[in-house]
């Protein structure tokens, strides 16, 4: 444990959501919120400016997820601890925060002295993740998806057409059908929907 105060940003889109973050870890004599952002682009500069000690952060935000500004995080400044926040248990979200560089993995609807109590064990090198999303994950196994296919798949999720995907994703048309074919048998269903469907309830997009 530290004597010192810890200085926290948190990363949340939600005003209600953040600001009652903030207010429940301000009750700790030795937790202090020193920035709040309210998307995935916006934590590293806020991190910098701060010094922070401590990111806690939301998957779901604006700009960049909270994985995707854990891993950028955990490359330019990897003393700073990282606290993933998620209201959606999904195995793979677990997975993907952990190979991002994350400290921690909880649920936002746990007490918040356990949310202080982990600020305090990962600035003290321990790791905290929830029990019950990790014992899902073990059972999940891992994301049978690879990145290009995940990739793919995460740009198909808006019903861009074979030739608008080779265009964005700057491939031919038969590398772009390739991957979501082997996407779709990967996870055996019958479309490229139902794949970004069963990818993003397990967490692997």
């Amino acid at each position: 444990m530290t004597s010192r105060t810890i200085k926290v940003l948190l990363a949340e889109d939600q005003s209600m959501v953040r600001e009652a973050l903030a207010a429940l870890l301000g009750l700790e004599d030795d937790i202090e919120v020193v920035a709040q952002v309210a998307r995935g682009d916006e934590v590293l500069a806020a991190a910098r400016a701060h010094d922070i000690d401590v990111a806690l952060m939301d998957i779901e935000m604006p700009g960049a997820t909270g994985i995707e500004a854990a891993a950028q995080l955990h490359i330019e400044l990897p003393s700073v601890k990282l606290v993933i926040l998620t209201t959606f248990g999904r195995p793979g979200y677990l997975r993907s925060a952990m190979e991002s560089g994350a400290d921690a993995f909880l649920v936002k609807d746990a007490p918040a002295s356990q949310l202080a109590q982990a600020v305090r064990k990962v600035l003290a090198g321990e790791r905290v993740i929830d029990p019950t999303l990790a014992a899902a994950a073990l059972a999940e196994g891992a994301n049978p998806l690879t990145d290009r296919e995940r990739e793919v798949l995460r740009a198909a999720a808006d019903g861009s057409t074979n030739a608008e995907l080779a265009r964005t994703l700057h491939l031919s048309q038969g590398t772009v059908r390739n991957y979501l074919s082997t996407a779709i048998q990967k996870l055996a269903v019958r479309n490229r929907a139902e794949a970004v469907r069963i990818a993003r309830e397990k967490g692997w997009l």
